[in-house]
């Protein structure tokens, strides 16, 4: 796995039995992304796909739009004292005409964890910012395809089985297929790793797709799926509350607690196929009124384990 993964000996104990034996950790490193020579931003992950991950964070960011706007990237030499190259620095050379992002302390960074927006505000700055529309896609998905996606992105998950520390983030066409599935300590970084990887590949905006994640759906992976022209985010954990605004907003839908053969969709339930009668168990789309506080506990435990 190389960089992807670090081995360490550990002290296990089982019933109070001690014993030593090798452990494989996923590996965590800073990378910094820089924009025409200029250091822009530095976020932690999981080395590998890292042009993947400065592409799709810049789509994210309203930088880049499609593959042409993109000239080259390249990891920089010289990145310490000696000279030498930490494959953590990489720089994207834009295409001519395409704006470098304005890194002044005054620019509003919404997609960090740090960016000082909330509520409207963020809401706001998607809206403005998205290249397209994500509202107008005429996907249709049916339940059945969307409650195979979480074995699928799991049975591709290769680092996870090592390691069981990784996010995972997959790239579904509307017929079920993997386009492209990326694992990292940080579920931002592995959206981004994907959103760059259709982006290299000219295929923003991704139009009739479903992006599947493998912890909670948060309003930053709702903004970067609307900013790549994603129209349907799938998790297997809760959503916050922003990101139903965000989504509904934006006309993505947005679909929640995808496990086994139960899901909650929060938003755009017109895309859900329910021609098949054994999907109409809930016409209004609302919770079960029958459902207890004691499941409704429960079900919250175990998305906080899922985190």
């Amino acid at each position: 796995m190389g960089r992807v993964t670090v081995p360490r000996r550990v002290l296990r104990l089982r019933k109070g039995v001690p014993s030593h034996r090798p452990d494989t950790l996923a590996a965590e490193e800073p990378m910094e992304i820089r924009v025409g020579g200029r250091p822009l931003t530095v976020t932690m992950r999981t080395p590998g796909s890292d042009f993947d991950l400065a592409a799709g964070f810049l789509v994210s960011e309203g930088v880049l739009h499609a593959a042409d706007h993109l000239a080259g990237i390249r990891y920089c030499a010289g990145a310490t004292a000696d000279g030498g190259n930490t494959y953590n620095v990489v720089d994207v050379a834009l295409a001519a005409g395409v704006p470098a992002p304005d890194a002044s302390l005054e620019r509003n960074f919404y997609t960090t964890s740090s960016c000082g927006l909330c509520g409207k505000a963020s809401l706001d700055a998607v809206r403005t910012t998205a290249p397209w529309s994500v509202a107008a896609d005429g996907l249709r998905i049916t339940p059945a395809l969307l409650t195979a996606l979480p074995d699928r992105l799991r049975a591709a998950q290769k680092v996870f089985d090592s390691t069981g520390g990784l996010h995972a983030a997959g790239l579904f066409d509307a017929q079920g297929r993997l386009l492209c599935l990326r694992e990292d300590v940080g579920r931002h970084n592995a959206v981004d790793k994907v959103v760059g990887h259709a982006l290299r590949e000219g295929l923003l905006p991704a139009r009739g797709t479903v992006l599947m994640v493998s912890g909670r759906a948060s309003f930053e992976l709702v903004q970067k799926a609307v900013m790549a022209g994603i129209p349907a985010l799938a998790a297997v954990s809760a959503p916050s509350s922003l990101a139903v605004d965000l989504a509904e907003e934006s006309g993505l839908t947005l679909v929640g607690f995808l496990r086994g053969d139960s899901m909650n969709v929060y938003t755009r339930t017109d895309r859900i196929d329910l021609t098949d009668p054994a999907d109409l168990t809930d016409p209004t789309g609302l919770p079960d009124e029958t459902e207890t506080a004691d499941e409704t506990e429960a079900e919250a435990g175990t998305a906080a384990e899922a985190e």
